[in-house]
């Protein structure tokens, strides 16, 4: 492993940590970033996969006494129960759709210019979600019904058209299903994770000749920082929202995404290189 390839690691890693939870898509910056280090090919499809399963397990840490009290109440807690119903409710559409829909979605929608123009639609409504009048009726995670948790779940299958954000989706969607914000957010925590760890061993098993005992070393950087980064990243989210509104992460989308958009209107980028 040479120094350019530990730096493409790393830089990759810290994208993906910062990007998972935040509602301005690491899919969509994963790809624009990867496509700026020219970091790509076969390597950087099993790459993802490991360094998403290091943002995930971040979530894991951070939420671990939740799992646990969830875990040892199965048998006895109902709240416990319904928890576990709505996680697996939530879950389900992105499975259905994702089997049917992802190779298709991975070959033509997996550019800089789709990502751009998504960040861009997701950021307006976005700011459309948070200046309507909330009205609230799921205070905590627990209070979440059945129905929220299928419409969420629709929701989350936005996320497939990269560029939109799952943690997006999922916590725009809450907002406008009566969750409140605290409770949006973390049920999009909870809900990431058997999503992206699903999504993670799927393609790993899909694309299994990809991984490399040569390549273990670049995967160990990715993986180690994005965990430390999602870690940072979720403790900071947590704390914003607790007195300010998602409006600036829905201005940061908008405008990033017509960056892109201009670079590749007056040809100072060709972004179109980066499409399969």
């Amino acid at each position: 492993m040479d120094l350019w390839t530990a730096l493409q690691a790393l830089i990759l890693g810290v994208v993906e940590g910062l990007t998972e939870f935040l509602p301005i898509s690491s899919t969509g910056h994963q790809i624009i970033v990867a496509d700026l280090l020219d970091f790509g090919g076969e390597r950087a499809m099993a790459f993802n996969i490991i360094i998403q399963l290091g943002a995930i397990l971040a979530v894991v840490w951070e939420f671990r006494r939740k799992i646990l009290d969830v875990v040892i109440g199965l048998p006895t807690q109902p709240s416990a129960r319904r928890f576990t119903a709505n996680l697996l409710i939530a879950f389900l559409p992105a499975v259905a759709l994702g089997v049917i829909f992802a190779d298709l979605i991975h070959h033509y929608l997996f550019n800089p210019i789709t990502v751009a123009a998504a960040l861009v639609v997701g950021g307006i409504v976005m700011l459309w979600a948070e200046q309507r009048q909330h009205e609230v009726h799921a205070e905590t995670v627990d209070d979440i019904r059945w129905t929220d948790a299928l419409k969420i779940g629709f929701a989350q299958c936005l996320a497939m058209i990269p560029g939109t954000s799952r943690s997006g989706s999922t916590i725009i969607g809450g907002l406008l299903f009566g969750l409140s914000r605290k409770t949006a957010t973390e049920f999009s925590f909870f809900l990431a994770m058997p999503t992206m760890v699903g999504a993670a061993v799927y393609s790993g098993y899909k694309y299994r000749d990809l991984f490399v005992p040569a390549d273990f070393p670049v995967f160990a950087i990715g993986f180690v920082t994005a965990f430390i980064f999602a870690m940072i990243a979720v403790r900071g989210l947590l704390k914003f929202i607790g007195s300010h509104s998602y409006a600036a992460f829905a201005w940061y989308r908008i405008v990033f995404g017509l960056v892109i958009l201009a670079t590749w209107q007056f040809g100072w980028v060709d972004w179109t290189a980066a499409q399969p």
